[in-house]
C-alpha cells in the first residue's frame, strides 16, 4: 500500500511540476521592473492572470524536467513518510510541497514569494487538516512560527521579507499537526541551513557579509527535513 501511495504521489508532483515550472516562469529576476513585463516589453500580468495562465498548461514535463523531478521526489518522499498515517494529513502535505516548490523556484530565481500562493494556501491547508484532528496542534504550531519571524522581521526588516513571515505561518501549520519534534526542526532548521548557505558563499568569496539571498528556500528544505525525520 505504502508503495503504491510513493507512486501515485510521485505521478502526481511529475505532472504538478510541469504547472510549477510554468508558474514559475511567469516571473521576472531579481531588479526585473514590473511595468517592463517579464522580458518582451508587455506588461506584467495580474496574479489572476498568471493563474489562468497556467492553468491551460499541458501537464507533460518539459526538458530538461529538474522542476517535475524535484517536485516528483519531494511529493513521494512525503507519501512516504505519511501513508501509514491520515489520508487527510498526507493531503495536505501533498499540497503543501507542490506549492512550496512553486514559492521555492520564484524566490530562488526573484527573492519574491508570491501572495497568489502563499495567501490562498492558509484556507487550503486549514480545510485539509481540519479533519484529520491534528487542527488545534497545527494553528498553535502556525501562530507561534509565524509570531517569532514576525519579530525578526521587526527587528531586521533588511534580513527578512514579509514573505518569508506568511511562509512561516503555513510551515508552522503543518509541522504543528505532526508535533512539537518536527516544529522545532522546522523553525530552527531554515536558520541553520541558511547559515551554512552565506557561510559557503563568504569562504569561496561568492559574497560579502552585505550580500542578499532568498531564504524561503532553506525554510522549506528544513519543513522537509522536519517531516522526513524520524519523530515519533
Amino acid at each position: 500500500m505504502t508503495a503504491l501511495a510513493v507512486a501515485a504521489a510521485a505521478l502526481y508532483g511529475l505532472l504538478a511540476g510541469r504547472y510549477v515550472r510554468e508558474f514559475a516562469r511567469r516571473y521576472g529576476p531579481p531588479g526585473h521592473d514590473p511595468a517592463a513585463g517579464p522580458g518582451n516589453g508587455a506588461a506584467e500580468p495580474g496574479p489572476l492572470r498568471r493563474l489562468r495562465e497556467v492553468a491551460r498548461t499541458v501537464p507533460v514535463p518539459a526538458w530538461p524536467p529538474t522542476v517535475e523531478a524535484a517536485t516528483a521526489a519531494v511529493c513521494g518522499a512525503v507519501a512516504w513518510r505519511l501513508a501509514d498515517g491520515s489520508g487527510w494529513l498526507l493531503a495536505a502535505w501533498l499540497y503543501l510541497a507542490v506549492a512550496g516548490m512553486a514559492l521555492a523556484v520564484v524566490d530562488w530565481r526573484t527573492r519574491r514569494l508570491p501572495d497568489a500562493v502563499t495567501l490562498p494556501s492558509y484556507p487550503v491547508l486549514l480545510g485539509l487538516l481540519a479533519p484529520s484532528g491534528s487542527l488545534p496542534h497545527a494553528c498553535l504550531g502556525m501562530l507561534a512560527l509565524g509570531a517569532v519571524y514576525a519579530v525578526l522581521w521587526l527587528v531586521r526588516p533588511d534580513a527578512l521579507g514579509l514573505g518569508d513571515v506568511k511562509l512561516a505561518g503555513l510551515i508552522g501549520l503543518a509541522t504543528g499537526a505532526l508535533g512539537l519534534q518536527p516544529w522545532i526542526t522546522a523553525a530552527a532548521g531554515g536558520h541553520l541551513l541558511g547559515a551554512a548557505y552565506a557561510l559557503g558563499l563568504l569562504a569561496t568569496r561568492r559574497a560579502t557579509l552585505r550580500s542578499e539571498f532568498p531564504f524561503g528556500p532553506f525554510m522549506l528544505a528544513a519543513a522537509l527535513a522536519a517531516v522526513l525525520l524520524p519523530y515519533r
